[in-house]
């Protein structure tokens, strides 16, 4: 054991981790929350690394979280194939380096706060305390060895090169359960968690079980011949439906009354029953921006894509005439390519499981990294615009600042001059739209899962051409900001997104009309009326902003 180290915990985090270990708190199953929060982020870190060195998934290319629970050992194991720690991640982001919402948390939970609250102060890691006694964990890097950490709390923890079962890349943390929180290993009450605070994270989330072929010896024969004959009746069953829904489809009149009657169970099949998702496919209908008044099946879109068309696309919402009129189907459209209108919201449940139909990948629209077929021609001219462009980039996420996670080019626009779009495994906005509405939505959730948001700039837009010059002039230039914020929250609306404060957008709106108007702020201040905060900067000048009008 010579090769272990040891390690004391920065002041700061042994003072939360005693926190956590010592005060009453009785809704302990956020931690498991916290865990599968901090793996999804992992995975989408090596995802992110992949798209500019795909060499980086070479040490495995499945994206995966997997919760195994061992009643005989009492663990809680939770793996992911993410990006991993090395030695020096696991010494610091673990225990020597406190991150700076670790003392903001620790006032907050003495303020009489919820440890609910963890995750936004970026400890949750340290939640695993409010269940196990002792936390072991094994990480690897592409760039290092096989380490193992753990910690028993206590002041100190201890770092070791591990000699073990290979992970090949990620992490592995396994949770040594408390006497009195053995419930957290039961499987139905790991489905009942994962349902409630993580069924939409982007990634698959596997539990390892006890397959009923391989049940323990205490169960009996006739329980195990009990259970083989109602899975063949089961099957059985849905083999029998899917061919008489099959036989019906055939006859286009009786499945439309048919469809409109049971579209949502079969929806419903997509999302549950893997086995026969493929078949429940061919029986799905949607309108497309090519099939006029009629619904069509994937196989019907298939036979009219382009000759170099790789994809599917396909854009969810509200209705088909919101859809249809949306800043993302633009350039689409115009290439003459096909999008499919997915409008009612278990779509959103059933693409985050039909990947693809027929080899081809289905594709969001409104996504980050929308791949359109361009020839040599297209593909210059847009490397062009990145570099021209990349100023004004800079300078708009500098004002936006955390509202967005990045800003690019688009090669999806055409008419509007901007768009947001949401990261691969981030919601879409009408996804967003949904779980608003939900009166007992996971407020956490919400959190990480509707903040990734990326602008989309048009290159070909006076807007943005005459942002463009005014930037590269003068970066610095109020009336720009002032532009920016208003462009960012007019594109929320029209991709969309709801404001988080409409009254300030109203407000940018109703200066922008006097400044076109030609009225002065000492005239406007002589008509009764509520006070108009500034926008960006309210020393900007008006005789710029009206350059720009």
């Amino acid at each position: 054991m010579s090769d272990v180290e040891v390690f004391a915990f920065q002041a700061e985090i042994a003072q939360l981790m005693s926190l956590i270990i010592n005060t009453f708190y009785s809704n302990k199953e956020i931690f498991l929350r916290e865990l599968i929060s901090n793996s999804s982020d992992a995975l989408d870190k090596i995802r992110y690394e992949s798209l500019t060195d795909p060499s980086k998934l070479d040490s495995g290319k499945e994206l995966y979280i997997k919760i195994i629970p061992d009643k005989e050992a009492k663990t809680l194991t939770i793996c992911d194939t993410g990006v991993g720690m090395t030695k020096a991640d696991l010494v610091n982001n673990l225990g020597t380096i406190a991150k700076s919402g670790t003392k903001a948390f620790m006032e907050a939970l003495q303020a009489g706060a919820d440890i609910s609250m963890i995750g936004q102060f970026g400890v949750g890691f340290y939640s695993a305390y409010l269940v196990a006694d002792r936390v072991v964990v094994t990480s690897k890097h592409n760039d290092d060895e096989q380490y193992v950490w753990e910690s028993a709390a206590g002041g100190s923890f201890t770092i070791r090169p591990d000699s073990g079962e290979p992970l090949g890349r990620g992490t592995k943390i396994v949770l040594h359960m408390k006497e009195d929180q053995l419930e957290y290993l039961e499987e139905k009450k790991i489905k009942e968690i994962v349902k409630k605070h993580s069924q939409f994270i982007g990634y698959p989330i596997k539990l390892g079980v006890v397959d009923s072929e391989d049940l323990p010896l205490n169960i009996s024969r006739e329980m195990l011949q009990q259970n083989k004959i109602l899975k063949v009746i089961r099957k059985n069953l849905v083999k029998k439906c899917i061919e008489l829904f099959e036989e019906i489809a055939e006859d286009k009149e009786n499945y439309k009354k048919f469809y409109e009657q049971f579209a949502k169970n079969l929806k419903l099949g997509i999302h549950e029953d893997s086995t026969n998702r493929k078949k429940l496919s061919e029986l799905l209908r949607y309108h497309t921006s090519a099939s006029g008044d009629e619904v069509c099946s994937f196989k019907d879109y298939v036979s009219r894509m382009k000759e170099n068309q790789k994809h599917i696309y396909y854009i969810t919402g509200e209705s088909k005439d919101v859809v249809a009129h949306s800043v993302f189907v633009e350039r689409v459209r115009k290439r003459g390519l096909e999008v499919v209108y997915m409008v009612d919201p278990i779509d959103e449940y059933v693409v985050q499981q039909l990947k693809e139909y027929d080899g081809k990948t289905l594709v969001s629209v409104t996504k980050e990294g929308l791949e359109l077929p361009e020839d040599e021609e297209e593909v210059k001219k847009r490397e062009e615009a990145k570099t021209k462009f990349e100023n004004l980039c800079k300078v708009i996420k500098d004002i936006l600042d955390k509202r967005v996670e990045k800003v690019v080019v688009s090669n999806r626009l055409v008419e509007s001059p901007c768009c947001i779009v949401t990261s691969q495994y981030g919601w879409s906005a009408n996804m967003e739209r949904i779980m608003k509405a939900q009166a007992l939505r996971d407020t956490s959730t919400m959190g990480y899962m509707a903040a990734k948001k990326h602008l989309e700039i048009n290159p070909d837009h006076p807007i943005m051409e005459t942002l463009r010059v005014r930037a590269d002039a003068d970066k610095n230039d109020k009336s720009v900001k002032d532009l920016v914020m208003l462009l960012f929250e007019t594109s929320l609306l029209s991709s969309g997104f709801s404001l988080e404060d409409p009254q300030v957008h109203a407000q940018r709106i109703y200066r922008m009309v006097k400044l076109g108007l030609g009225i002065d702020e000492d005239e406007a201040a002589a008509v009764p009326e509520e006070p108009m905060p500034t926008l960006e900067d309210d020393t900007a000048d008006a005789s710029r902003m009206e350059e720009v009008d």
